[in-house]
């Protein structure tokens, strides 16, 4: 219906985004009437409610609208929301929310299904756009393929999935392998990454995820132009090659999943150096790149179809 920035409104999301078309941007409840839901799409630093933020979701409350967040704090478990919520009989989804206790087994995972991962460079970079228009394009080919949400946006995105970074450590893997196999009635399964398992903060979530889901093919993500850690500027990004050398070394313990594409965020830059940097990172890695926006996803289906023929062929021989 409408993005809520009473920075931006009068705009559009077209206008400032480049996505959206002609979805208004307004300041208020009031300006979208006729919205049943407020989903809170905000990513403030620990994750909680910015106190200019609670007069907004008490009126949507008293509005009827469902509240739908993504957030690390709970609105559910807020004296004060939750009984508001509960006087307007409205319902308050804390998306993060999960009862996660399994540890993976590495069992149950059926090798003719193939499984892929987005890995990143760095936070933040497109890990979830990536794996969404990866999805979409295979689905567009034929493919029967399905995008496994790993974070509160993706959920949001998808209605379903886990999220990861909420998951008590000692249970990451085994969240995600359950996931998995929920999935294992699609063709082609393909897992949302999460930062990066070089970043000094968050790698540990990252090497949760690329256990538990043991890939047969992963997807590196990067922002072309950043050159520090997300959050740690005195912390420099490592070269792609190392990162690639990185993950696929700690895959090695889970079946030896390959790099098989890159997904560049040329969102810095203009067309022709974007272009360019597209030629430069493809002939650098040896691998197919692009940006799912600007370029589409051809070079990526077709390095995912060459993968899963490979396997088949394998699979065929053996038999």
């Amino acid at each position: 219906m409408a993005l809520l920035d009473s920075t931006a409104a009068g705009s559009t999301a077209g206008q400032r985004f480049g996505v959206g078309g002609e979805i208004p941007i307004v300041a208020a409840l009031a300006e979208a009437p006729t919205a049943t839901e407020l989903v809170i799409g905000i990513a403030p630093s620990g994750g909680r409610v910015p106190p200019g933020w609670r007069p907004v979701l008490l009126e949507a409350i008293s509005r009827g609208m469902r509240i739908v967040s993504g957030l690390h704090e709970f609105l559910s478990d807020d004296p004060e929301l939750a009984a508001a919520a509960a006087k307007a009989d409205v319902e308050i989804v804390d998306v993060r929310k999960n009862d996660e206790r399994d540890v993976a087994s590495r069992l149950g995972l059926r090798e003719d299904r193939l499984r892929l991962l987005t890995i990143g460079q760095d936070c933040s970079v497109g890990k979830m756009l990536a794996a969404v228009e990866l999805t979409q394009a295979l689905v567009a080919k034929g493919h029967d393929a399905a995008f496994l949400a790993t974070g509160q946006t993706g959920i949001m995105i998808e209605g379903d999935g886990c999220p990861i970074d909420r998951v008590i450590s000692d249970f990451v893997n085994g969240a995600v392998e359950k996931l998995v196999k929920r999935k294992q009635d699609h063709e082609i399964l393909v897992v949302e990454g999460q930062a990066s398992i070089t970043h000094p903060r968050y790698s540990a979530v990252s090497l949760g995820l690329l256990h538990g889901a043991a890939p047969h093919g992963m997807i590196l993500v990067y922002e072309a132009g950043r050159v520090h850690h997300m959050g740690m500027p005195h912390e420099p990004l490592p070269a792609l090659e190392r990162v690639v050398a990185a993950y696929e070394h700690m895959a090695s313990f889970v079946g030896g999943g390959k790099v098989i594409g890159v997904a560049i965020n040329s969102r810095l830059m203009g067309p022709s150096e974007a272009a360019a940097e597209r030629r430069r990172v493809s002939q650098a890695l040896g691998l197919p790149a692009c940006d799912p926006i600007r370029d589409g996803c051809d070079e990526l289906v077709a390095a995912v179809e060459a993968l899963q023929q490979a396997r088949r062929s394998v699979a065929g021989a053996t038999t």
